[in-house]
């Protein structure tokens, strides 16, 4: 990883709100072939793209990893939590940036939602979505998460019970965290203890849990936005990609959850082996050469 060509900066997207961002240029010597914007999940921040990064700039790409609000080094706000206003965070951050062509964007997780607002409600902006590993506000895969695999999935309704959860969870970062990457990931040797130390510093700051929760405490909002959106507008038409784990229990369900809210033709499941939820650390190379893969023909 070659960390000196990064470049770790934060821009105020509107009053009182800093976006804290990797920004990390083409490495190819020829043309620079767009902009990948890649967002990450939760209990993540840019940092889980730290392997894929470089890949994709060699391959010609410029790299935008930022932290989402409430993550990371981005500010900690009370309010805007909805998967809508995320993402317009990040055409915010583009527009900032003066990048006014689509960009490819990228999603896991939390991510992964961001990335399907941002490629519903701002479609002129997005050239291609890659998304996965979460289950979609608003689709039936959603409402399944939280009642037939509740508990799996517990922390959707844990995280919004107020006050108590964010009680139970202080001071216990470190033993909170772990259970997701112990529990979800295949290959959990690709965590590493400086790996969860970071996280946990990141999510031990004043208000990062908070916000961490009020972002699952939006899923009821973000599910009713989606479904009126499908409803006005129709099933989104952007090239898709939706990245799983080979091992992952979410890759049952990915077709039916792309099915309701991609138009047929449009979109491709890829199952990533050796790995589960993590995919960009669990097995990042073939995290790299699918996405590329993807970008590269809906590009031609």
């Amino acid at each position: 990883m070659d960390y000196d060509t990064w470049r770790h900066r934060t821009i105020e997207v509107e009053p009182s709100l800093r976006i804290a961002y990797i920004d990390c240029p083409s490495k190819s010597k020829r043309v620079e072939r767009g902009v990948i914007l890649l967002i990450h999940g939760f209990p993540q921040t840019s940092y889980q793209f730290r392997h894929v990064i470089d890949p994709f700039a060699r391959a010609g790409y410029r790299v935008l990893a930022p932290d989402y609000r409430g993550a990371g080094a981005s500010s900690k706000p009370t309010s805007g939590f909805t998967k809508s206003i995320m993402a317009r965070d990040f055409v915010r951050l583009l527009n900032a940036l003066e990048i006014h062509e689509p960009v490819h964007v990228v999603g896991h997780d939390i991510g992964g939602m961001i990335a399907f607002a941002m490629a519903a409600k701002h479609p002129s902006r997005v050239a291609s979505v890659n998304w996965g590993e979460c289950p979609l506000p608003g689709t039936s895969v959603y409402e399944e998460d939280r009642t037939t695999h509740a508990v799996q999935q517990f922390h959707f309704i844990f995280h919004s019970v107020p006050d108590l959860a964010l009680a139970l969870v202080n001071g216990r970062e470190r033993i909170y965290l772990s259970h997701f990457f112990q529990k979800i990931a295949y290959n959990t040797a690709a965590i590493k203890d400086e790996d969860l130390d970071h996280y946990v510093r990141c999510y031990e700051q004043p208000g990062a849990m908070r916000c961490a929760f009020e972002v699952y405490r939006a899923f009821e909002q973000d599910a009713k936005e989606c479904q009126e959106w499908i409803s006005s507008y129709g099933k989104l038409s952007l090239p898709a990609l939706c990245l799983t784990g080979a091992e992952s229990r979410h890759l049952v369900d990915a077709g039916k959850m792309f099915s309701e809210v991609h138009q047929q033709g449009t979109y491709r499941i890829i199952a990533v082996p050796d790995s589960a939820h993590y995919i960009a650390e669990e097995n990042p190379e073939s995290f790299v050469h699918e996405s590329l893969r993807f970008i590269e023909e809906v590009s031609v």
